[in-house]
């Protein structure tokens, strides 16, 4: 008897493993790439960015750089098509680090392509063009569109840079890029699946709330299909995404009140004005926006909103 209840327990533990097994092999995957990594979809979203009606799926060569990770990051999606690299980036935090992290997925993936060209030979290798496009869906609020630039990290500015990377941003938030959503219905789908998680979210747990939102997605035909094959896995990674974005907000909060404490120490030996430039230099570098940082610099260093307010004006890099 004693043995039988030893193996059942062994069997549970197993069936255990196995499952977190199954869960974090599905964590290499966001919903978006999940929902995108097939070509009929991915070319529906590169029509609905273009404004095109290309529907030669076979001509769509995907690049990602699958399990690939260099400086703890991973490329969402990349391909080529119509003679140009796209590669297309999902983002639930603000990061102003994008073009620098595009330049580097680029790179990977152009040695990829180029592997088995000679480039010390003679002959001009021939490239698609780089194009990269970031989908923003987290909490803060951005703008409909918006448009970042390597350069923007330069220490020295440069008239004309010698070497940019150009970024567009769409803000795929509910309510956000109409056009661009009716265009490509996949995309509209994911953006009120997203909004119903976390409408629910606000008056139960979040874990229950993905299971009701996945529920009433498959109820009024919301990514029904997606959600009903991929149930386990999207409620998984949708949990997931979550706690990875609550434990990166909860990280940039601690580093920027480290860095902010730090910019003001050192702009108050100097005075009231040093340290209002020094919180804005601060709160600049560490990826905060224009209201954030006139919250901070009224909370912080006692000033009123207009002092504050004038000071960005004053302060902020553009």
């Amino acid at each position: 008897m004693k043995e039988k209840q030893q193996k059942i327990i062994m069997e549970k533990d197993v069936a255990v493993i196995q499952n977190e097994i199954n869960v974090q092999h599905c964590y290499k995957d966001t919903m978006f790439r999940m929902l995108f990594k097939e070509k009929e979809n991915l070319l529906s979203l590169y029509n609905a960015v273009n404004k095109t009606s290309y529907t030669e799926v076979d001509d769509l060569k995907i690049t990602t750089l699958e399990n690939a990770v260099y400086m703890n990051y991973k490329n969402d999606v990349s391909f080529v098509f119509n003679f140009e690299l796209m590669l297309y980036e999902h983002q639930s935090t603000v990061n102003p680090n994008m073009p620098l992290r595009n330049l580097i997925y680029v790179t990977k993936v152009l040695q990829g392509l180029t592997k088995e060209e000679n480039l010390y030979g003679s002959r001009l290798i021939r490239l698609p063009a780089p194009r990269f496009v970031i989908f923003y869906n987290g909490r803060d609020v951005q703008p409909k569109q918006q448009v970042m630039k390597l350069s923007d990290a330069f220490i020295k500015k440069q008239e004309e840079p010698e070497l940019e990377v150009t970024v567009k941003a769409y803000n795929i938030n509910w309510g956000y890029n109409r056009e661009l959503m009716e265009s490509c219905v996949l995309l509209k789908e994911y953006a009120q699946y997203v909004e119903e998680v976390r409408k629910l979210a606000k008056r139960m747990p979040y874990e229950e709330a993905v299971e009701q939102a996945v529920d009433y997605c498959i109820r009024n035909d919301i990514l029904a299909e997606f959600l009903s094959k991929n149930r386990a896995e999207a409620v998984a990674v949708s949990i997931f995404e979550y706690n990875e974005e609550q434990h990166l907000k909860s990280e940039r909060e601690e580093w920027l009140e480290k860095g902010i404490e730090q910019g003001i120490k050192r702009g108050m030996e100097k005075g009231i004005e040093q340290g209002i430039k020094s919180l804005i230099e601060t709160s600049m570098e560490l990826g905060s926006t224009k209201q954030e940082t006139v919250e901070r610099v009224m909370k912080k260093l006692q000033v009123s909103r207009e002092k504050a307010a004038e000071s960005i004006k004053k302060y902020w890099r553009q």
